[in-house]
């Protein structure tokens, strides 16, 4: 049983993100989007369990006024306001409490958050926190129809275990396999070396995901790398800010050259968004310390700015 609220006001920075409502007591009353953060991980160490990612919603709102000077101002990346002057309305439900006296409750506390926002009808964008995030919110997802799953990352993440930790950063995507409403998995922008040994590449092609290194996104193009995604379907998108190209994100903890381009990320958003359907977002492993004039963490908030404004213009949030 969960005690006690689900999440807490954000402590550091404006107080929302994007200049959304807040919305702390998630009573999400006719919410379209809710933004949410986890911060916490499943640490693989005791100094793990609070990493530098988990300043990152924090670090996100504080971004807010240079992703987005204001809600009303024409954004060029999406040929007019974020919101296209809808009556849409986005909430922020603050961060998922951690407590220090059960420190594993957080995952079960995410889980019902995410869970809270799909029963009241809004899309879920959550900011992480570490690579470990996406397990509970796609576990809220285990009563709705399948989902293809597309990740951005440097890494499979296929690890089954690591120091005995079964759901932590290296392992989102293994865990994700076994969810009977997960489908098809994409993972684009791989790169380098990793976790991944033999044995998480092989059971990744064993379950059939698609592995898209970043050198073919560049050769081919994202038209290309979107072509082989089933249409109308339903996308869950997970974007490790590592499989970018450090040029666009430097503030993280494994920074590697060659990653996917910005232009490229934003063309398969919104490339998803016109196929079928997004069904909730989640941009993690941004290091506030390590960032470089907050760069990371803007990329991260204009990818779900064109997300969001894509999706828009696609009327997901057109109401009766």
């Amino acid at each position: 049983m969960i005690q006690g609220p689900l999440t807490t006001p954000s402590q550091l920075g404006p107080e929302t993100f994007l200049y959304s409502d807040a919305d702390f007591g998630m009573t999400l009353d006719r919410a379209d989007i809710a933004f949410l953060g986890i911060p916490y991980s499943s640490g693989y160490s005791f100094a793990e369990q609070v990493p530098d990612q988990a300043n990152a919603p924090a670090a996100m709102r504080a971004a807010t006024d240079r992703i987005l000077r204001s809600i009303e101002r024409y954004d060029f990346d999406l040929g007019g306001p974020l919101y296209d002057n809808q009556a849409i309305r986005a909430v922020d439900c603050g961060d998922v409490r951690g407590d220090v006296a059960d420190p594993a409750s957080h995952v079960a506390r995410s889980e019902v958050a995410v869970r809270r926002i799909l029963a009241a009808g809004a899309l879920p964008v959550v900011l992480g926190g570490d690579h470990a995030v996406p397990i509970p919110v796609l576990r809220a997802f285990s009563d709705q129809p399948p989902i293809t799953l597309v990740q951005i990352d440097q890494h499979i993440d296929w690890r089954d275990e690591v120091a005995g930790v079964r759901d932590g950063l290296s392992s989102p995507i293994r865990r994700a396999s076994e969810m009977p409403h997960i489908g098809e998995i994409f993972q684009i922008g791989l790169r380098a070396t990793g976790s991944a040994r033999q044995e998480e590449v092989d059971a990744a092609l064993a379950y059939g995901a698609h592995l898209v290194t970043a050198y073919e996104l560049h050769d081919v193009g994202p038209d290309a790398v979107l072509a082989r995604i089933p249409d109308g379907g339903r996308y869950y998108v997970t974007i490790d800010m590592d499989g970018m190209d450090p040029s666009c994100a430097p503030g993280v903890a494994a920074p590697c050259p060659g990653g996917v381009t910005f232009a490229h990320a934003r063309a398969l958003l919104r490339g998803l968004v016109q196929k079928g359907r997004v069904v909730g977002m989640d941009v993690v492993e941004i290091t506030p310390r390590s960032d470089v004039n907050r760069l990371t963490c803007i990329t991260a908030g204009r990818l779900i700015v064109n997300l969001l404004g894509a999706a828009t213009r696609a009327s997901y949030f057109r109401r009766p």
